[in-house]
């Protein structure tokens, strides 16, 4: 008997680069590779290639192409806008709104700020982890220059109603950012409609190349730099720009959006089906929002196991999952994110993520499907906790 084909089923942690990306990069490392900064032949067609690919981002955005920063990625985007608001803004007030169940690029940059006397006001979500618009403007006062919500949660996939909290924001006349590395490709982001002034992305989560992000910055934001040097990106970020990976990420993104329609639509049936599979299994439980979800997240959690010991086990079979956010995969710590939408024992450490993606089969759900259900009950059988609860 051969070895089981691999399946990759963890599509929120990375995404495999596709062929026609790597092809449009290829140049940018041998024929293009002059520094976009300078004024011959070289120079003029790497500052090509990167005028070509804010073109494309901001056409998915619906922005205009001056209004798209080129970051190192993700984390980066998230640390410009709120550090780059705080400093440009701190005159005005000193206090941010965002979410507890935040990736930790957004929370950990509100918690630096804090140890410099801002006020962070950390909103609750409800039991499937949405945000209420209307805890959003409670928490709004006369000090408040920005408010950082996610567009949706990277572990249990619930989308947030990032336009409601928009309208709040626009009329109470405070800058809105978020962070739409997960929700970008599988959920429309037009920024005009959502309300936003700042918003976040990364390659490396729909096709394109790792090392390459980038930042909406709405015309007429103020946004003081966090790193100086040079003055390419107008400044905001300095350094020679990854031409390849920058191409590279314009081309995802053009690919992604002439897709999305069909891919949400795919992804979403498959979704639902691993996840009527996985529940048919006894003491097992979606967490995250049933239907306001990304169309390609499952996140359960099975009580009597542990997911840790889930997740290995999946993947010493060729299931390719998580535990939650690839940041912090192998925290001891339970999930802050699960945590704050009220998720208790035994749910709480026996949760598991399946992410699916374009290549992703009908034939891999229900692989995965058949396997976690061997394995959970293989694991609660072993569980004296479990079995003393079963026959109780």
């Amino acid at each position: 008997m051969g070895v089981p084909t691999p399946i990759y089923l963890d599509h929120a942690a990375t995404t495999p680069v596709r062929p026609e990306v790597v092809a449009a990069m290829l140049p940018y490392f041998t024929t293009y590779f002059g520094n976009a900064s300078c004024t011959y032949e070289l120079g003029k067609a790497s500052r090509e290639g990167l005028d070509r690919a804010r073109e494309q981002v901001a056409a998915v955005l619906g922005c205009r192409p001056r209004e798209v920063t080129f970051t190192a990625g993700g984390t980066e985007a998230d640390n410009l806008a709120i550090l780059g608001v705080a400093r440009a803004l701190s005159g005005r007030g000193r206090h941010i709104v965002t979410s507890a169940i935040e990736h930790h690029a957004v929370l950990y940059t509100c918690r630096a700020l804090s140890e410099d006397g801002w006020r962070i006001t950390e909103l609750p979500v409800d039991a499937h982890g949405r945000v209420n618009p209307a805890d959003v403007e409670e928490a709004i006062t006369d000090d408040t220059v920005l408010v950082t919500i996610m567009h949706a949660n990277n572990e249990v996939g619930t989308v947030q109603p990032i336009a409601e909290i928009g309208r709040v924001t626009r009329r109470r006349g405070v800058l809105f950012h978020t962070d739409a590395v997960q929700g970008f490709a599988h959920v429309p982001t037009p920024v005009d409609e959502l309300g936003v002034d700042l918003l976040s992305l990364s390659g490396h989560k729909f096709h394109g190349p790792k090392g390459v992000g980038a930042l909406y910055v709405r015309k007429g934001v103020r946004l003081s730099p966090i790193q100086f040097g040079g003055k390419q990106e107008r400044g905001l970020r300095p350094s020679t720009e990854n031409v390849a990976g920058i191409v590279g990420m314009g081309m995802a993104a053009e690919l992604a959006a002439a897709e999305m329609d069909t891919e949400v639509a795919r992804q979403t049936a498959l979704r639902d089906h691993l996840i009527a599979r996985l529940l048919a299994l006894p003491d097992t439980r979606l967490n995250g929002h049933p239907t306001l979800r990304l169309p390609n997240n499952v996140n359960v959690s099975a009580a009597g196991v542990e997911g840790e010991a889930l997740n290995l086990r999946m993947g010493m079979h060729g299931i390719g999952t998580s535990t939650g956010s690839a940041c912090t995969t192998g925290s001891p710590t339970p999930s802050h994110v699960l945590t704050a939408m009220g998720v208790r024992e035994p749910w709480l450490s026996g949760n598991l993520r399946l992410t699916l993606g374009r290549q992703t089969t009908l034939a891999d759900v229900d692989r995965a499907a058949e396997l976690y259900a061997q394995i959970v009950t293989a694991l609660r059988q072993a569980s004296p906790t479990y079995r003393e609860r079963c026959t109780s």
